[in-house]
Parts: structure tokens; sequence; C-alpha cells
């Protein structure tokens, strides 16, 4: 096994002036699970390919364990491959596919077989190592291209968006599989995907990159509690973290009608930028509902009357039911702008299309950023 490292790593493509992958730094731990996520043309793909050797790195540096491998042909990086669309053989079988690096290794037919046997025993495929790929479903081809990269025992596995061409159910259970095959081999594992919620179901860590840049590396649970920026925070998390430009008032911030106690150093940092606005983002399951007479949160709706009760009028547009929680899709009046909100209520106690919700962030659950610079200012 093996660590990881990207030094300043960066990739300009030939005919461009603006890098790929703009100074990447990130060490992978021996053993560890690292997903790079990211819109198309983040670079995260690229960032992958340099790190195979298929990809120039024009400058910076790669190491895998104690070798600088920056330069170094992909056939003498020590590293297995998992590609998208599996890259494999139609004509041989299952077991020849399996085995083919080995046989090209010189490795005798003896030792080919016991490896592609254990491989095959790991990923429920013993049953399939006669067949032709043709005969196998989309999960069990991709099974086969893990088991390629298995019997080769190489220091790092690098997995390229293996998941993208099997149907959504597929998707969840053999992604399930891959992690714990990961855990219990312990290789050194770069995985890219454009899937937030696959990234932070799978990794020991996550990696988000914009435009060529790391925006924040982080356990999975960090990220969705301390997001570094606004993009980070838009980014992880599904349904997406709600992101509101609210002003700043004595006490906080004007949310509606109610004043949000924020924290006290984020509003003073951004009043020294010269902002008089943040942005405070809320998670759909952060919002308290209240009642038209000022109650406590309950998940009951509110319809139009006198009275005014606190916090921000949502107007629901659709309604999502999943059983267990609901989610509301609806629309509130911010600064004098229409703003999309989504809210998290009961699954039991669903409004209905047209209602009106009056919801409040929940105290100490607000992420407060730099309107102006994107940056995290709460702590």
């Amino acid at each position: 096994m093996a660590t990881v490292s990207f030094d300043k790593a960066t990739r300009i493509y030939p005919g461009t002036e603006k890098p790929a992958v703009d100074g990447l730094e990130i060490e992978v731990g021996d053993g560890e699970f690292l997903v790079l996520v990211g819109p198309s043309g983040c670079g995260k793909s690229t960032s992958l390919r340099m790190l195979a050797g298929l990809e120039d790195v024009n400058a910076g540096s790669i190491r895998i364990g104690e070798r600088d491998v920056t330069h170094l042909p992909p056939k003498d990086r020590d590293i297995a491959m998992v590609f998208q669309n599996y890259a494999l053989y139609p004509h041989m079988t299952v077991a020849d596919n399996m085995g083919f690096a080995l046989k090209i290794a010189g490795v005798n037919k003896a030792d080919i077989r016991k490896k592609v046997e254990e491989a095959a025993k790991i990923l429920d495929l013993s049953e399939y190592l006669d067949r032709k790929p043709k005969a196998l479903s989309g999960g069990q081809r991709q099974r086969v291209a893990m088991g390629r990269a298995i019997v080769r025992e190489p220091q790092v596995f690098l997995m390229d968006e293996p998941l993208s061409n099997l149907d959504a159910k597929l998707r969840v259970s053999t992604r399930t599989q891959i992690a714990s095959l990961q855990r219990r081999l312990g290789i050194t594992t770069v995985y890219v995907t454009h899937d937030q919620v696959e990234a932070m179901t799978m990794g020991d860590r996550v990696a988000v990159l914009k435009d060529g840049l790391l925006q924040q590396v982080d356990s999975p649970r960090n990220m969705y509690d301390r997001p570094a920026n606004l993009f980070v925070a838009g980014f992880i998390g599904s349904p997406a973290m709600n992101l509101v430009e609210v002003p700043i008032t004595d006490g906080g911030v004007k949310f509606g009608n109610s004043v949000v106690p924020v924290n006290r150093d984020a509003l003073k940092a951004a009043s020294d930028k010269g902002d008089t606005t943040v942005t405070v983002g809320v998670r759909p399951e952060h919002f308290d509902i209240v009642e038209e007479n000022g109650g406590g949160a309950t998940s009951s709706l509110s319809k139009d009357t006198e009275d005014k009760p606190a916090g921000l009028a949502v107007s629901v547009n659709v309604v999502e039911e999943l059983g267990a929680d609901g989610y509301v899709y609806g629309a509130a009046q911010v600064g004098g702008e229409s703003k999309d909100l989504v809210v998290r209520v009961e699954g039991r106690r669903v409004p209905e299309k047209g209602a009106t919700l009056h919801v409040v962030p929940r105290p100490g659950e607000t992420h407060v950023f730099s309107t102006s610079t994107g940056e995290r200012l709460s702590d």
C-alpha cells in the first residue's frame, strides 16, 4: 500500500492559457478512500489522469509512496484504473479479462487462475468466469473491471466515474459494494464522481474542485457541517443548502419579520470588509416552522392572516413526499426579491400546494458567508 501526494500539480492543455488543474495540493493517506467531486469541467478527471500518467504534469509533482512518479509512464506507477465504460475485451471470457494484465506480465497460468478465482469469490463472480462480457449485466461487467484491478494487487486504485453507466438502484448497491471492498482490501483509492451523494457516502475524505482549483478537502461530516465557502455550501448536500443574502442588523441578521442571532465575530468580519449584508446558509432540515400566533416550532401550516407571524413567509409551490420526510419547495420575498427555498417537514404533516409556511432558521444551525468573497465567516 502507499500514500499519494499532489504537490502543486498543474495541468495546462496545449492551446489554452487557463490551467485545467491549478496547483493541486492533496495528501492521500495509506489505505484511504479519497473522492474527487465537482461539476463538469472542474478538473477532477484530469487530476486522476495526471496521477495515472495519462496526462502530463506541467508544474509541480506527484508522488506515490516515496517515489516521484511525475514523469513515469503509467506501466511503472503500480496503479490499476477502473474506467466508466468498463473497457473489457469482448472476445475474452470473464476469467481471461480479469487475468489479462497478469498474463502480459508473464505470471504462470496456475497463479493467474488462483488470483482470478480469489477475486471472483470476493466479487461474487465465480459462476460467470467462463462467460463473455456480452452475457453479463452492467453491474456484473463493472465488477469484472474491479476484479481485473484487484488481481494486479496495485499500490493504488484509480476509479473514474465507474458507476455512471448503471441505473439508479444498481448504483446504490454497487457503491456500497465498492466501499466495502476497498475497506476490506485496504488499498489506497482515488475515486472521481460528479455525484455529491456518491462522494459523501463512499469517501473517507472528499475533495471538492471548481474550475481547476481545490475548494475544500475534509471528511464528509465536516464538509456538511462546515463548508469552506459558498460554492461548497451549495454543492454538498441533497437537497442543497438554502443560501439567502440578508442585511446585517442589531443583534444579528434580518430574516423576514425576525432578527436571527448569528455569530458576532462573523458579523464583525463582514463589517470590516465594508459589507452591509451577509449570505446566510440554512440546511432544509434546520428551519423551524412557526404558527400565526408566534408559538413554538411545529409542523403546522399558516394561511395568510391579518397577524404577521415571525419569520419568513414561504409560499409552497411543490411538495415531495418521501414517507418519513417531506420537502417543501417554495418561494419567499427576501430584500424585495423572490428567493427559492427548500424546507424539510414531517412526512405525516405536509402542507398543500399554495399554502404559506412561516419559517425561521434554528439557532446555532446557520452558516454565515461573506457576500462579496464567498468565504465562510462563522465558526
